[in-house]
């Protein structure tokens, strides 16, 4: 418990007794004392005045003496006006910091038979394409998530769903049959989900020339209205996107050859996809395929209909009705029976809960999905999924570059390998110009660049609050000053140096059992080092990883404030100096354990 749970406990305690007042933690306002004052946390005593009936400073004043006599954290107070501030004992300082040494897994809390079960998916990707910056921040988001909720006492199950099937798709295959003369993977030396991506693009490129072909000679010279008209009838009449939906008709009825060219590409997006998700460092426990669940929403949604939860119009399609839910109508199945995203999504949630005995589900899907996530909600609670009601859109803003959005279509987007292998070099360069791997080998050089490039991509990523979209700039995401992740991954290599120092010298490195004081730096530290779990905590309950990263930012730059200030190797008293070298240790300990949560290396050497 850290100090202010502490604190609040016995104050509630402290009214009762003294003025037969019933207070809400929440009613307590205790902030850190200014630094004018003698104090570590501030009592606000105003709001207990008129209980009282007495002066404020009288107030204070006895309430301070009750705390003192009560509570042992507490060695001295003060009172200035309304505001009584309290000075905690060393003791309980250095009670606080052994127990941060003491715990292996020091903030974080793990399953049992009775902790729930939460879904997380997050991924989702097409396979019609590479993954790209866009995907990235949902992998990191959803990947880190998970540990955040695992660190919450969670048991997790990581999952993908990969919508490999549609238009889309049959889109890439079809341009790949048509202008790429059997290129695969081994032979033209790309990727797999690469080349398809290529094809993809390959097909909007002739797509547009052949629609521009039908438009009418006068296209220019037409009003808004009717060049609008003109456009929509020469997609309509485009003999190219005519082949590309006979193609899906083809895969969904079985058809050998259309299926076998289907597996192969997709075969090759998959192994890239693999290889993409290694570099990252993420990985799901379950991967489920559109291609199999898709008619399953299907089955749930007749059997709906057949209980009057759903209605068919004329035409022969199935819609829900919303309207008291404060929404509109939605199709379900259209007019010839096929399903739309809403009937697939309804057909994996049915696959999942009759696999897993899911407490809580949480969709990692950026906002422009919103709706979607709503009306998914009503419709799953309505089908009797117990979790349906209160699942979890863990939804997150877009990532946007310098340069403005990017487009799939055109091939404007930021490939997610690309931007890894960039991150990497950039860390490299950026390292060995400012000498920070000049004693490394070779190999060892290698490694820290890679862990520093991604550490500033993924920390970049997750330091800012999920719902907000972001600006996405490489060149900033580097630098070892400021709130990156390769400041905190230098501070950590930076301790580890100190204690790789300290024991070739052989130094006591263990709780000193003489007593030391503290200085304010040093009570800092320990202070925040003792939030950790609550920062866990938080995280978990906001769904939120950019919690634990600028925790961690603010520890760090804590520690290198004190680092700068207060002599650690070449302290004279032995015993201020070993507490220092351990306050040291768990800072580099707390690093670790949350750079972990959000998927991040750290270097012990740099």
């Amino acid at each position: 418990m850290n100090i202010v749970d502490i604190l609040s406990g016995q104050l509630q305690a402290c009214l009762k007794e003294l003025y037969q007042l019933e207070a809400d933690a929440s009613s307590l306002q205790i902030q850190k004392t200014k630094k004018e004052f003698e104090g570590d946390l501030t009592l606000v005593v105003f709001p207990f005045v008129k209980a009282a009936r007495k002066k404020p400073a009288d107030v204070a004043d006895e309430i301070g003496r009750w705390m003192l006599a009560h509570t042992p954290e507490i060695n001295r107070y003060n009172v200035i006006q309304g505001f009584l501030n309290m000075s905690i004992s060393p003791a309980y300082w250095l009670e606080c910091l052994e127990a941060v040494g003491a715990d292996p897994d020091f903030g974080l809390k793990k399953a049992d038979g009775h902790s729930p079960l939460v879904m997380v998916e997050y991924s989702s990707p097409n396979t019609n394409k590479p993954l790209h910056l866009g995907h990235v921040r949902n992998n990191l988001l959803g990947f880190s998530l998970s540990r955040i909720l695992e660190a919450n006492g969670n048991k997790v199950v990581k999952t993908n769903i990969v919508n490999d099937r549609g238009i889309h798709i049959c889109k890439s295959m079809l341009a790949w049959k048509k202008w790429f003369d059997g290129a695969t993977p081994e032979s033209s030396g790309k990727k797999g989900d690469h080349l398809v991506g290529d094809c993809y693009v390959a097909f909007d490129k002739h797509y547009k020339a052949e629609v521009k072909s039908l438009l009418p000679a006068d296209y220019d010279s037409l009003d808004e209205k009717a060049q609008e008209e003109a456009k929509a009838k020469a997609e309509a009449a485009s003999p190219l996107m005519a082949e590309a939906h006979a193609m899906l008709r083809a895969w969904e009825a079985g058809d050998k050859e259309v299926r076998d060219l289907w597996k192969m590409m997709n075969g090759w997006v998959y192994a890239g996809f693999d290889e993409t998700y290694r570099a990252l460092g993420v990985g799901f426990d379950k991967i489920y395929y559109e291609s199999n669940t898709y008619l399953l929403g299907k089955d749930k949604v007749l059997e709906g209909l057949e209980k009057g939860l759903f209605f068919r119009k004329e035409d022969g399609s199935v819609w829900a009705d919303l309207t008291e839910n404060g929404l509109d109508q939605k199709v379900l199945l259209r007019s010839d029976g096929t399903s739309v995203y809403m009937t697939q999504d309804i057909g994996t949630a049915n696959v999942r809960f009759q696999e897993y005995p899911i407490d809580k589900m949480i969709y990692v899907v950026g906002n422009e999905q919103n709706y979607h996530f709503k009306v998914l909600s009503i419709l799953l609670d309505r089908l009797g999924f117990a979790w349906g009601k209160d699942l979890v859109h863990f939804s997150y803003g877009m990532v946007e570059l310098p340069e403005g959005k990017m487009k799939s279509r055109e091939g404007t987007v930021v490939d997610a390998d690309d931007l890894m292998d960039e991150m990497v070099q950039t860390a490299s360069d950026i390292s060995k110009e400012l000498g920070k791997l000049d004693d490394l080998s070779a190999e060892e050089q290698r490694k820290v660049s890679e862990m520093i490039g991604l550490g500033g991509l993924k920390y970049f990523i997750l330091k800012v609050d999920p719902r907000k979209n972001m600006l996405f700039n490489p060149k900033e995401s580097i630098d070892f000053n400021g709130n990156t992740g390769s400041f905190i991954q230098y501070t950590h290599a930076r301790i580890c140096s100190v204690l790789r120092k300290a024991k070739e010298q052989g130094l006591a490195m263990d709780m000193p059992q003489t007593a030391v004081g503290l200085n304010e730096k040093e009570v800092a530290l320990i202070q925040h080092l003792s939030k950790f779990a609550a920062v866990v905590k938080q995280a978990g309950q906001e769904y939120s990883p950019s919690v634990i990263a600028n925790y961690t930012y603010e520890l760090v730059k804590q520690y290198n404030q004190f680092y700068h200030d207060c002599s650690i190797l070449k302290e004279e008293d032995e015993a201020l100096r070993a507490l220092r070298l351990v306050l040291s240790r768990n800072v580099g300990k707390v690093v670790r354990l949350a750079m972990s949560l959000l998927g991040i290396q750290v270097p012990d050497k740099m």
